[in-house]
């Protein structure tokens, strides 16, 4: 099962110009993916396209026909034309999908401080070895006081799924799927990844990895799994972009205990310029 999480910045690459195509390109000449996760995905905001305003996920979704489009707005508003602007994150799929869930991220006061409503998308996967949930997502840039909330949240997302696989209340369980009252698989093997506005050995990264309760374990960063203390390639600061003034890695995969055994690789392709952001691929047997 192939992964890629990537950051696209609307189509806008490191040199500045915004190029949906080429960020098309990019995606294709890397490879074949099961799941593709874009953060920074537009709809509408006709200033991010020269003033055009563009539907992104329509744009995106036509040209990977072979996937099923999912997607989550943190940012809805008016466009002041009759209709909405939005941004967020999209997920792509060629795997059969079941349960989706979008989950608004907290955003707590951090006076003087910009920001922007956050979102994860989480896509329950029919994978080759059994559902697997995967959750895309964003995290704020400017705040950390909201990020460090946010990583909260995601550590309770993985908690309430441990707590809910373990509960057996019938009254709730009906067997037709055309009721929402249907239970569907929700497993707690999962995938978080996304741009996570943190580097490694920050406080935001050490509260990700760490214990969420006493029956629930951190998330694990596959890069770990697979290299060890060799330094994270950098994700961000390369080919030329205006920002940042120097390169580290902020965009991960992180991955549930029980799926450590199954990761075979983690790369990040270095030499796209399509964005500010680097992709990063994830490989699990």
């Amino acid at each position: 099962m192939r992964l890629l999480s990537w950051n696209i910045q609307w189509g806008r690459g490191a040199d500045g110009v915004v190029n949906l195509s080429r960020t098309i390109a990019a995606i294709r000449m890397l490879g074949n993916f099961d799941v593709i996760c874009l953060q920074e995905v537009s709809v509408g905001f006709a200033s991010l396209h020269g003033g055009e305003p563009v539907d992104e996920v329509a744009v995106l979704a036509s040209a990977f026909p072979e996937y099923s489009a999912h997607y989550a707005e943190g940012v809805d508003v008016p466009d002041g034309e009759g209709g909405r602007s939005c941004f967020g994150n999209l997920t792509l799929s060629r795997l059969p999908v079941g349960q989706v869930f979008r989950h608004s991220l907290p955003r707590p006061p951090d006076e003087g401080v910009p920001s922007m409503p956050r979102v994860c998308l989480e896509v329950v996967i029919s994978g080759p070895r059994g559902p697997v949930r995967v959750l895309n997502t964003h995290l704020e840039y400017y705040s950390r006081v909201q990020r460090m909330t946010q990583v909260a949240a995601l550590s309770g997302l993985q908690c309430d799924v441990v707590r809910l696989a373990s509960a057996t209340d019938a009254n709730h369980r009906e067997t037709s799927p055309d009721s929402p009252f249907a239970c569907w698989p929700r497993p707690v093997s999962a995938v978080v990844c996304g741009d996570f506005n943190c580097e490694p050995g920050s406080p935001e990264y050490y509260r990700m990895t760490a214990p969420v309760a006493a029956d629930v374990p951190g998330w694990e960063d596959a890069w770990r799994v697979c290299y060890g203390d060799i330094p994270h390639l950098a994700t961000v600061g390369l080919n030329g972009a205006e920002w940042p003034d120097r390169r580290y890695c902020c965009d991960f995969f992180f991955i549930s205990g029980d799926l450590v055994d199954r990761v075979e690789a983690v790369a990040v392709d270095q030499a796209t310029g399509a964005s500010d952001h680097q992709p990063v691929m994830l490989t699990l047997g």
